[in-house]
């Protein structure tokens, strides 16, 4: 059964390398809710610049990926109903998030696996498929001291995921793949992928990083008072970005905090909304790699200022 479970986990393909056919408390003395906060400027931007350094986690060197266009959500393990849950609850803030659910009988691309000792899964999961998790290219994973914590640290909850630097024109992927070459393989450049650049600049750049596969580990011996709606709303948060397993967000009102507090998140808030939405507004081809997380502190700051008006007494 374990067996038949890490073949599905790891089946997703990687993208073809030829084109496609009132609080005004500081983070650390209580949970601050985004449509509290009453303070502006400078203020208002350490809160959000320190949220955002907490939780976004993209892979080394690289810019912040996310999910292209599409994402396919499948869960094993479970009861019938309750897998069936998580998958419309994840696919339903992906489709708010403006990415193709994928239609029933889909092959998942973001797996979600239950079970009874999540240590123990993960371990046999690293040992059999490592070369699945760590594909070798470039840029495509967070490394091997990330793989270790999510091997060797004991968590309700615990993802992995593997994107691609991809020309954001063609699809085509733009790392070569351990072991792959085209032609004779005798050249230096028969190792190395292919990128018609149609527009070069200083600025900008056609690639961008697509996460293609995601596994979540779920402990259901270790998730407590956390109810489905919570589980199905942290497995959405964790797994349609990149988010960092050790982040500190105690501080705010997020999702994130579930396990910690059962009582603090009942869903998605308002900061976990505001992440997501300006991740997946991004315009991602610009040359600096901050470009992703300053567009999200920008669409946080956006929906603070949405609550604010929103919540402001209105005159006759």
């Amino acid at each position: 059964m374990i067996a038949a479970i890490l073949a599905l986990a790891l089946s997703a393909s990687a993208p073809s390398s030829q084109p496609p056919q009132p609080a005004q408390a500081s983070p650390q003395d209580q949970a601050v809710r985004l449509e509290d906060i009453q303070v502006s400027g400078r203020r208002l931007d350490d809160l959000i610049q320190s949220f955002v350094g907490e939780v976004a986690a993209p892979n080394r060197g690289r810019g912040i990926a996310r999910w292209d266009r599409s994402v396919c959500v499948g869960a094993v393990n479970l009861r019938r109903e309750a897998a069936q849950y998580l998958v419309d609850r994840v696919s339903t803030v992906a489709e708010d998030l403006g990415l193709n659910p994928g239609d029933p009988g889909c092959a998942p691309n973001l797996l979600i696996v239950a079970t009874a000792d999540g240590d123990a899964f993960a371990h046999e999961l690293v040992e059999r498929r490592r070369r699945a998790l760590r594909m070798g290219g470039s840029g495509m994973d967070r490394g091997a001291a990330a793989l270790r914590d999510f091997q060797e640290t004991s968590r309700p909850v615990r993802w992995w995921q593997v994107s691609m630097p991809v020309d954001s024109e063609t699809g085509q992927r733009a790392v070569r793949i351990p072991g792959e070459c085209e032609n004779a393989c005798s050249k230096p450049t028969d190792f190395a992928p292919a990128i018609s650049v149609s527009s070069a600049s200083r600025l900008t750049t056609q690639i961008v990083d697509n996460i293609f596969r995601a596994i979540i580990i779920v402990d259901v011996s270790k998730i407590g008072a956390v109810n489905s709606q919570q589980l199905a709303d942290y497995i959405a948060m964790v797994s349609l970005a990149q988010i960092d397993p050790t982040a500190d967000t105690r501080g705010y009102a997020s999702i994130l905090n579930v396990f910690n507090d059962p009582g603090s998140a009942s869903n998605l808030t308002e900061w976990d909304k505001a992440y997501l939405d300006g991740l997946y507004d991004a315009q991602r081809t610009r040359k600096n790699l901050r470009a992703g997380t300053s567009e999200i502190r920008t669409s946080i700051r956006r929906a603070h200022a949405r609550l604010a008006d929103e919540a402001a007494p209105t005159t006759d």
